[in-house]
Parts: structure tokens; sequence; C-alpha cells
């Protein structure tokens, strides 16, 4: 008896144990990189091309870390800078932007609102690089090539994937609640502003964190369009770092690390909010 109740217990079990264990595998596979960068940031590139390889360093070089800011001709807290003032900045319009036409598709009438919706969702068929060469001469033409301008200014032109997912969960806000606004007197920005957007943060959130993100790693614009390294984001200053000096390995690791770390901290801080809006996305019909 003892061991039917066992097995039974094992039998309901062992579908948990399964896919936990595939779970820690691929957390493993995901996570070897990253770990792999962190010990190569400490060691010296002697050690990093060891055989066999060393995955604990046997002494750790944690001066790795100032000497890779502190390093002649490389930049690294102005690159920082550079990349937080464009990171927030497309986060900050992509945000606003995407949220109030989402909710215009969504809770405004006005002629060919469905048009325009569609013709918005169908530019995500269209590959970034078939309109990179148009947006780069418009703005040669205006003379803005150079600076972050080309970078930031589409941002608070709205994105179509986002400005679909924000349509989506305004959807799901009763109607209840844009009439009791109006019946009180408010207007379609107050309604928007105080009523709408504190029901949506999770889905607000979802678009920060992406296009955080996004803008955190991005290096084809930044190339295409920043003409003076004073003005390089992190990712463009690592590529500059490692074409002009391939035997510091140490220090690009390290470096890397402290590009990676803003990341990890924004996940964490909006982890809940996130996971959220993950969550909801998936119900929205």
């Amino acid at each position: 008896m003892p061991t039917t109740v066992l097995q039974r217990a094992l039998r309901r079990r062992l579908p948990g144990l399964a896919a936990h264990g595939v779970l820690i595998v691929f957390a493993i596979a995901f996570m070897a990189p990253f770990y792999w960068m962190l010990i190569s940031s400490l060691k010296t590139a002697q050690q990093m091309f060891a055989v066999p390889i060393q995955w604990v360093p046997p002494v750790a070089h944690f001066e790795n870390y100032p000497n890779a800011i502190n390093y002649p001709n490389f930049p690294f807290l102005r690159y920082l800078w550079n990349s937080i003032f464009y990171s927030i900045t497309v986060t900050v319009g992509t945000v606003v932007s995407c949220a109030a036409v989402g909710y215009g598709f969504a809770r405004l009438r006005f002629p060919f609102r469905n048009a325009l919706f569609y013709i918005t969702i169908a530019t995500l068929m269209i590959p970034y690089i078939v309109t990179f060469i148009p947006t780069y001469l418009v703005f040669k033409n205006i003379g803005l090539l150079g600076g972050y301008a080309p970078l930031i200014v589409p941002a608070f032109l709205g994105n179509a994937f986002f400005i679909f997912m924000m349509r989506q969960f305004f959807l799901g806000l009763p109607n209840e609640l844009a009439d009791a606004a109006r019946v009180d007197g408010a207007g379609h920005f107050r309604t928007f502003g105080q009523v709408m957007l504190p029901l949506v943060k999770p889905a607000l959130m979802v678009v920060a964190v992406f296009t955080f993100m996004g803008a955190w790693n991005d290096f084809l614009g930044p190339l295409i369009y920043l003409s003076d390294n004073r003005l390089y984001p992190l990712s463009l200053g690592l590529y500059a770092f490692r074409a002009q000096r391939t035997t510091e390995w140490g220090l690009l690791m390290a470096a890397s690390v402290i590009t990676t770390l803003p990341l990890i901290v924004v996940f964490f801080f909006t982890q809940r909010y996130f996971l959220e809006g993950i969550k909801l996305t998936g119900l929205k019909g």
C-alpha cells in the first residue's frame, strides 16, 4: 500500500519535475554567456585563453573595472551618459506616442479610423531596412544628420506593434469608465490622462522596458547617424574600443558587464509590472 501511494505521488509530480528540469537546462544555457563575460572581466588575457578553461579565475582582477572606466581615449562615462540620454528619451517618446495613438484608435470616433489602423498594422510587414534609406534621406535633406535627432524624433511618431498592443488594452477597459468621466465634465485629454492611463500601467511598463532595451542595445542607428565619436552610446563605444585595442580583453569584458548592469536593474525594478503586462497581453482578444 505505501508503495502504491508513493508511485501515485511520483506520477503526479513527474510532469512538474520534468518541466522544472527543462527550465533549469534552458536557464543555464542562457546564463552561460553572461557568466563567461563576468568571469572574463576578472581575468588577464593569458587566463582568458588558458587551456583547459578556467571557469573560476585563480585571482580576481577587480582592477579591470576602474581601468576600463578610466582608460585613455575611451570616455566611458560620456558614452554611458549618451546611452542613458538616448534610451530614456526614446522610451518616453515611444510610451507617450503609442499610448495616445492606441487610445485614439480604441476610444475616439473619426472618419477612416479602421482604415488608418489597418494601414498602421500593415507597416509591421515592411522590413526596417526598406524604410531606412528613405528615412536617412529625409533627415539629410532637412540637415539633421550627425546628431541624435534622427534617432529620437521617430520615437515620438509611434511604433506600430506597441500601438496595436495599447489599443487592445484600451479596448479591454469598460466603457462605463469613460462615460462616467464625461458625465463629470472631463474631456478626452483628462479622461486619457487621469482615468485610462493608470489602468493600463502594466502595458505601459511592457512598452517602456522593451523600448529601453532596444534603444540601449541599438548599434546600427548610432553607427549610421552619428558622426562625432563624443556622441557615441556604449554599444558603439565598445565596438570602437574593441577595434582599436584588440588585446585588452579583460577591460573590454569589464566594460561590457557595466553596460549590461542597467538593463538588469531596470528589469528587477519593473519586473512585477512587466510580467503582469505580458500575462495580460496574452489574454487580450
